[in-house]
């Protein structure tokens, strides 16, 4: 599978924007998808992720509330609504999946084997 991100932006604080992981050359159907952002100079964090198999959703510490991670299945897409956005939200954000993922490896990076390119998101303040 290959994945399209898009949706970033500049946005003010306070401000929302959605992001979208497309899949192309194949579907999402036995796959996790998950957000991860990176701010240049550190490492790239888990935000979200969703198993399409049973539509169960994992968040990052302290992300839940204001981020939420939806599927729309026939877009085979998976979305990244960001709320009440925060200057520290600034980074790039890139989807990924995992094969056949189970529960608890929905949040480890490293077990992502497909990624798209990133999409910046700039929250001013």
């Amino acid at each position: 599978v290959q994945l399209q991100a898009s949706g970033g932006g500049l946005v003010q604080a306070g401000g929302s924007l959605r992001l979208s992981c497309a899949a192309s050359e194949g579907t999402f159907s036995s796959y996790g998808v998950g957000w991860f952002r990176q701010v240049p100079g550190k490492e790239r964090d888990f935000v979200a992720a969703l198993r399409w198999s049973t539509g169960s959703t994992y968040y990052g510490d302290s992300l839940k509330g204001r981020f939420t991670i939806s599927r729309d299945y026939a877009k085979n897409t998976v979305y990244l609504q960001m709320n009440s956005l925060k200057p520290e939200d600034t980074a790039v954000y890139y989807c990924a999946a995992q094969r056949r993922p189970i529960a608890q490896n929905m949040v480890v990076q490293r077990l992502y084997s497909y990624w798209g390119q990133g999409t910046l998101v700039t929250v001013s303040s």
